[in-house]
């Protein structure tokens, strides 16, 4: 009976990390050869420790921004939204692009949770706690522009059908009320998965938790995990189901936004392709945002063997394919100006892309379409400055 050799190793492969119950087995997604308590300590101090003086300084100055933000927006209500240039015939003006900016930022949030979740994407998981904390702060700004937008805040609540003595019900033709139903869903539905995702991780903060109230209040949230068997499946199980119903909203919001948009009788924006257009303009934006994002947190924070290179490179890849998509569809709306021989459409672009604001068009077109073809370089997409 032959006997088997174990075969030399091959030194083109990463060094096998230790073997035990405290090992990460995937050193693909981990360096720096961690274990789970290593990774649970590199983790929790920065939620445990005492703040930074430049923790201060920067809270202050964010806290400096949003009364600056109020304060502007008394001034709007005040003076109303013809300040923003918002008249006739300009409908849509700087609260609805500040609207779509918003809400585009916010999609890589539930992607890379809901999207690569389902599609078993295991890099996810550095990542994806981040993006959909980002998620929620960009929906929230989000719907901020069109409650403005509307002139009259003290009536928004005239878009949610609330059975009323005047029998008055919202205008359902119109999108801004698509946009209502429609982010306020994402939104709800963004924040079950990323409060049911962080569960696991609220009790071993609380299990680390030295003081009364810190200990109590992760308690409350940790909703009495333990870690069991029983408690893992449920969870599994929920977490499915969100990501389930949270895919199909990826899809969907960014597609009722555009429909704020297509529905119009405008040339150069009455068009079918918006649907697609913007949903991969939205992935590419919100990846863009991640990334920024990430790169500046495993810096500050000294997570390079959490959230690693690799982790960067797949994100560039992503986006790198919307970003052609979006080309692609900046192309097909000019082959589609031409080919349909209304001089309104074709004046339209002609007019953005050599008219009084070429410029903004042009550095569009190479922020959104050119920089990212860089990327099929993979020296470039692991480049930390590019």
């Amino acid at each position: 009976m032959e006997t088997s050799k174990k075969l030399p190793a091959d030194p083109s492969e990463p060094a096998p990390l230790p073997e035990g119950d405290g090992a990460v087995e995937d050193d693909r997604l981990v360096k720096g050869n961690l274990s789970f308590h290593d990774i649970t300590e590199m983790v929790s101090r920065h939620a445990e420790k005492e703040a930074p003086m430049a923790w201060y300084v920067a809270f202050a100055a964010a806290l400096s921004g949003t009364l600056l933000l109020l304060g502007l927006f008394a001034y709007v209500v005040w003076n109303g939204i013809g300040v923003w240039g918002n008249n006739q015939p300009v409908g849509w003006g700087w609260p609805i692009v500040n609207f779509v900016f918003w809400v585009g930022i916010g999609h890589a949030g539930t992607l890379i949770s809901a999207i690569l979740y389902l599609f078993r994407q295991h890099w996810r998981t550095a990542i994806n706690r981040a993006a959909e904390a980002m998620t929620l702060f960009a929906v929230m700004c989000a719907l901020i522009w069109p409650t403005f937008h509307v002139g009259r805040v003290w009536a928004i609540y005239w878009t949610l059908p609330i059975p009323n003595q005047m029998a008055m019900w919202p205008q359902f033709k119109s999108p801004l009320l698509w946009d209502v139903f429609a982010v306020s869903s994402y939104f709800i539905v963004s924040l079950l998965f990323w409060y049911v995702g962080l569960v696991p991780d609220l009790a071993t903060l609380r299990d680390r938790a030295k003081g009364f109230w810190r200990s109590r209040i992760l308690a409350f949230f940790s909703l009495g995990w333990t870690g069991s068997n029983r408690h893992w499946r449920n969870y599994e199980k929920a977490y499915l189901l969100l990501a389930g119903l949270a895919t199909p909203l990826v899809l969907s919001v960014h597609s009722v936004v555009s429909f704020d948009f297509a529905v119009s009788v405008i040339p150069g924006w009455h068009t079918t392709i918006f649907p697609p257009y913007f949903v991969a303009g939205a992935i590419f934006s919100g990846f863009a945002m991640v990334v920024t994002l990430m790169v500046i947190t495993r810096e500050v924070y000294g997570l390079k063997n959490v959230i690693t290179i690799d982790h960067l490179e797949k994100m560039n890849i992503i986006i790198l394919v919307t970003g052609s998509i979006v080309g692609f569809a900046y192309i097909t709306e000019f082959f589609m100006a031409w080919y349909s021989g209304v001089e309104y459409e074709q004046y339209a672009f002609l007019n953005r892309a050599f008219g009084p604001y070429a410029w903004a068009y042009w550095i569009m077109m190479t922020c959104n379409l050119i920089t990212p073809q860089l990327f099929w370089s993979k020296r470039l997409r692991r480049s930390i400055p590019v």
